[in-house]
């Protein structure tokens, strides 16, 4: 018997093609792709306990073959000891082998994700409501994702840039301490990374309380990672005769200090530009206060706008706060020894080693050790915020979200570009994602993005990549 719902759902659809002017027919069918290709990306698990980055990668370069993409355009590259941890890397050639080329980065590895915590399965995407939800829904498959579509929009269009554009979707930026693929293509294939300028996460677009777009803002450099092990230890004893020589309630003594310290303000130009542009958004003190900074004054303003916000402190001065404590050996015992993880994020190009002088002076105790507790990350200068890479994106933001300010901004976290920035690739967080006030459930439960904010970002990132490789 035929279906006839299927058949009322196909004529509409056909019905809605027929009376759509050519070239939005076109584009609503750009859309559609895009939207599959996006549900495959998310639906293809990668987080690291079951996932497989590789397999989503497979799947991204048959959308590119299919295209019409030669086979050998774009290859999966697998590491041997990491058989599920593969990143799809290629590029489209540019006119001009003089020009420096454009980096299109993006981790499609997730966050772990449990379904019974979810109010939806975190890999099978819903749309309800106005948004997308799904593990990766933003953090990172949409920029993979838009990235890959738009390398198939190119074709179409016979789009021939004047820069080589390279695409590089890497796994393993969550869980770098395990495998890292922007590290390991530096060290084995550099080659397919090396760039004048890389567009990655990080910068994105922030929403108000009613869903108006408030700022869109650019990563331009970001804080440096460093954990510190504090240990100390004693010579124990019985809990019924204590003495004075207690590992625990010495560290302890040690670590309120380091909580109470506050190392130098040390904004830098991508700071201050960020309290520059961002003081029209706050009358009164704070508005004032972000005008200061923003000149170069500093005196007073600094410390309000410290006090103000721990994201602006974070992106004032170097933060370390103590994150684990472990002692002890018995209940009924004097402790023998205690141990302590202090984290810390440094602006960039701290030197680690002053930073750990500087704890070892705050600890102010020669029977604590304070050593690093991995080898130090990488460390690097922000890269430059010049005409040449705000103009562009300051004038599609014009264009498509009048009035809404273009903010440069130290991010307090950590990506993959912190390595690339090592290796001298100036890179940049672009998404064009708005977000809402409580950060859309990134690394935490029920991941959104909204539908729109996603299409409009698609839109963005497809001109801006243009506008980059055409210059």
């Amino acid at each position: 018997m035929p279906n006839c719902s299927l058949n009322k759902r196909l004529f509409g659809t056909l019905l809605a093609a027929a009376v759509l002017p050519m070239g939005a027919a076109a584009q609503d069918a750009g859309q559609a792709r895009f939207r599959s290709l996006y549900q495959e990306l998310i639906e293809t698990d990668t987080s690291l306990s079951k996932g497989s980055c590789t397999l989503a990668a497979e799947r991204m370069k048959a959308r590119l073959v299919a295209a019409g993409y030669p086979g050998s355009q774009f290859r999966v590259v697998v590491p041997s000891e990491f058989p599920k941890q593969g990143n799809l890397v290629g590029e489209i050639g540019g006119s001009d082998a003089n020009a420096t080329a454009i980096l299109l980065v993006a981790h499609i590895d997730v966050v772990e994700a449990k379904r019974e915590d979810w109010q939806r399965d975190p890999f099978k995407l819903v749309e309800e409501n106005g948004y997308f939800f799904a593990r990766g829904a933003i953090d990172d498959k949409a920029m993979a994702a838009i990235f890959v579509d738009s390398l198939i929009r190119y074709r179409e269009e016979k789009y021939r840039p004047r820069r080589t554009i390279k695409l590089a979707l890497t796994c393993g930026e969550e869980t770098d301490a395990v495998f890292d693929g922007v590290r390991y293509l530096l060290a084995t294939e550099p080659g397919t990374l090396r760039a004048g300028l890389a567009i990655n996460e990080g910068g994105k677009g922030r929403l108000d309380d009613q869903g108006k777009p408030r700022t869109f803002g650019v990563q331009a450099g970001e804080k440096i990672y460093q954990d510190f092990t504090l240990v100390t230890s004693g010579p124990g004893g019985h809990s019924a005769r204590p003495h004075g020589n207690n590992p625990i309630t010495r560290l302890a003594e040690g670590l309120a200090r380091i909580g109470h310290h506050r190392f130098p303000a040390m904004p830098g130009e991508v700071t201050r530009s960020f309290f520059a542009r961002s003081a029209p958004l706050y009358p009164g003190e704070k508005g004032e206060a972000m005008h200061v900074v923003g000149r170069g004054d500093d005196g007073t303003a600094l410390e309000l706008l410290s006090n103000a916000d721990p994201v602006w402190n974070a992106m004032i001065r170097t933060t370390c706060i103590n994150t684990q404590v472990a002692g002890g050996h018995a209940p009924n015992a004097v402790p023998q020894r205690a141990q302590a993880t202090v984290n810390c994020r440094l602006l960039p190009g701290t030197n680690v080693e002053a930073v750990q002088k500087a704890l070892v002076e705050v600890v102010a105790d020669p029977a604590i050790e304070v050593v690093l507790a991995d080898a130090p990350g990488p460390v690097s200068p922000p890269p430059p915020i010049g005409p040449e890479i705000m103009k562009p994106i300051e004038k599609l933001v014009a264009e498509m979200w009048p009035g809404v300010p273009v903010i440069p901004q130290l991010s307090t976290g950590a990506t993959d570009g912190r390595f690339l920035m090592a290796a001298g690739i100036p890179t940049y967080g672009v998404s064009g994602i708005f977000v809402d006030p409580d950060g859309n459930g990134t690394h935490g439960l029920d991941e959104r993005v909204r539908v729109k904010s996603l299409y409009d970002a698609r839109i963005f990132l497809h001109r801006l990549v243009k506008a980059y490789a055409s210059k």
